[in-house]
């Protein structure tokens, strides 16, 4: 049975078709995870804007995190900080980039995008990167992964599930995975001279989630 308009989701115009794009849920599982989970998030969060900005991009962050703030530093305060993408796609992957954690950009080119996964599931971030390959399969844009390094495993398990590995290409072989620890560790190691950083200083950084690179 078909249902009443007000219950059906907005459908966005793609190559693919018709399609939704869902909006990020709310981390946290349990009262421990509410409280700590968006504080890690929203860390991690800061330290890649900021870093995008001191290497001289402009940078975003995702539509419905604009509000947020680190240790006293609302993110809207950034200089670098762009207040709108170019709009050079279809409406539904438009949506989704608007909706990633944090975009590097020069110009009107995205140099890196990055999906924070904070939570215990590791999906909402992977799901996105998979719609965008889905609808724009030749769109050449790194991706980043960026979690906590216990669940490195995680990570790499869901990256290279079916699902994602029948997309062409493949999530795994566009996407890096960057720990929280070795991204405050190396930050801290090259803050003298992080203006003078190129953007292949994420290969050092990440980690390739193909299990065929391994």
């Amino acid at each position: 049975m078909r249902l009443p308009s007000r219950q059906r989701p907005t459908a966005l115009k793609a190559k693919i078709g018709l399609v939704t794009v869902p909006e990020s849920e709310p981390v946290g599982d349990t009262p421990t995870e509410i409280a700590k989970e968006p504080a890690a998030h929203t860390e991690i969060q800061w330290l890649l804007l900021k870093l995008g900005a001191d290497m001289g991009f402009n940078v975003w962050v995702a539509r419905n995190d604009r509000g947020r703030s680190f240790n006293g530093h609302p993110f809207s305060e950034l200089p670098a900080l762009r207040s709108s993408l170019p709009l050079q796609f279809d409406d539904a992957t438009n949506r989704t980039i608007e909706l990633i954690d944090v975009l590097w950009l020069s110009k009107n080119s995205i140099v890196a995008a990055f999906e924070i996964e904070s939570t215990t599931s590791i999906y909402s971030g992977l799901l996105r990167m998979g719609d965008l390959v889905a609808m724009q399969p030749n769109l050449n844009i790194p991706l980043f992964l960026v979690a906590p390094e216990d669940r490195r495993e995680k990570v790499f398990a869901e990256v290279n599930r079916p699902t994602f590995s029948r997309l062409d290409p493949r999530l795994a072989e566009i996407c890096r995975f960057i720990s929280f620890e070795s991204l405050r560790q190396r930050l801290t190691q090259v803050k003298e001279f992080v203006r003078y950083l190129k953007p292949d200083f994420l290969e050092d950084l990440s980690e390739a989630c193909d299990l065929d690179q391994e």
